[in-house]
């Protein structure tokens, strides 16, 4: 009887515990969603109060002045779109003033201001680029818009956005399912590749999509033929290596697909990751690098991207996947060891990396 009763008192305390622990998180939660919306109303008092452009850095916000343009330059009265950061919270804003400097439309609804969801606090380092053009074919120009941001790890990405004019000519409206896919198919590159795709109706979409060979071939997917053999990889069985290209604008979007004897895609490869262009492909090599008897995958090649002064940038840089059960993992560890030079071969990079792994001999 007494060992029912210390069973039973234990459960309660057990539930107690958990309880009181729940509570705590759930408090805890509200507190932080109380925190942000105190946080915002005080942004949002500071953006609301904003009527002239004296009043952006009176409020708080830095001004990007390289990056100040008239929307309509050929008008006489021109209206002005102003970017700035707002100094705490690293938001960024869009001001519309008149010729008097006169704010006729103001937002900070954009993309950018999206990337730490549920937070104030965002990644916004800079203005890349902005451009205006007729988007959507109705006569009034629209905004183009890239920004640089930084990640916890001190990584810059690139995030991209269009605003369309409206038909009053005095607001923007924004459709986040485009900005969704500017920025998850990677044609935030430039405004060049932007306009591609909103009003040329390009899009690299189907390089993520594609189930088959032939679907990609059917999108003017361009194989690089030299690089393309099948090879034997373990369990995943006899795969082909596709390397290749496909142009937008004027950029080649390089990836690499393992495509099954059936034409079915098995995996694919983005070695070209936050780079804007493959300049040339020097090799891939298929060999056990890591030592765990299974082919891994080697790539080589040279990249170009535009710097802060938009002066294109070329560089070797190399990356490898070993094969793991059902696919491949890209390395994270090798990089912090070994950065390549333009000068280094295919040859160097599988040496250094298996070496890396402790292989002391060269066994082909």
């Amino acid at each position: 009887m007494n060992r029912l009763k210390s069973t039973v008192l234990l459960i309660i305390l057990a539930i107690f515990f958990c309880s009181f622990r729940i509570t705590g998180q759930v408090n805890a939660t509200e507190s932080g969603k109380e925190n942000v919306r105190a946080q915002y109303d005080e942004y949002h008092s500071r953006l609301a109060s904003i009527k002239y452009e004296a009043d952006i850095s009176d409020n708080g916000f830095s001004i990007v002045k390289d990056q100040i343009f008239p929307i309509e330059p050929d008008n006489e009265a021109s209206i002005y779109m102003i970017p700035a950061i707002d100094k705490q919270y690293n938001r960024l804003a869009l001001f519309f003033a008149d010729e008097n400097g006169r704010i006729v439309y103001k937002t900070d609804q954009l993309e950018t201001n999206n990337r730490v969801v549920g937070q104030m606090k965002q990644q916004n380092k800079g203005i890349t680029a902005v451009s205006f053009q007729d988007l959507d074919k109705d006569g009034r120009r629209d905004i183009e818009l890239i920004t640089s941001c930084v990640n916890d790890n001190g990584k810059i990405y690139k995030v991209g956005d269009v605003l369309f004019q409206s038909s009053s000519g005095l607001d923007f409206y924004r459709d986040y399912r485009i900005a969704d896919k500017i920025n998850r198919f990677g044609m935030n590159r430039s405004t060049e590749t932007i306009t591609a795709f909103v009003r040329d109706g390009y899009s690299t979409e189907f390089l993520y999509t594609a189930t088959t060979l032939q679907e990609l071939l059917d999108h003017d997917f361009q194989i690089i033929s030299e690089q393309c053999y099948f090879r034997t990889f373990g369990k995943l069985g006899k795969l082909q290596v596709v390397p290749g290209i496909y142009r937008i604008a004027q950029y080649d979007i390089f990836l690499i697909y393992l495509v099954n004897e059936q034409g079915y895609i098995v995996s694919s490869l983005q070695p070209m990751g936050e780079y804007d262009n493959l300049y040339a492909l020097k090799g891939i090599n298929c060999r056990d690098i890591d030592g765990d008897g299974l082919k891994d995958i080697a790539v080589l090649a040279k990249y170009s991207y535009a710097d802060e002064d938009n002066q294109m940038i070329v560089v070797s840089d190399y990356n490898i996947y070993y094969q793991r059960t059902g696919g491949f993992s890209a390395d994270t560890e090798i990089k912090d060891e070994f950065m390549c030079s333009d000068e280094d071969t295919m040859e160097l990079v599988i040496q250094k990396a298996r070496a890396y792994w402790g292989w002391k001999t060269e066994d082909g």
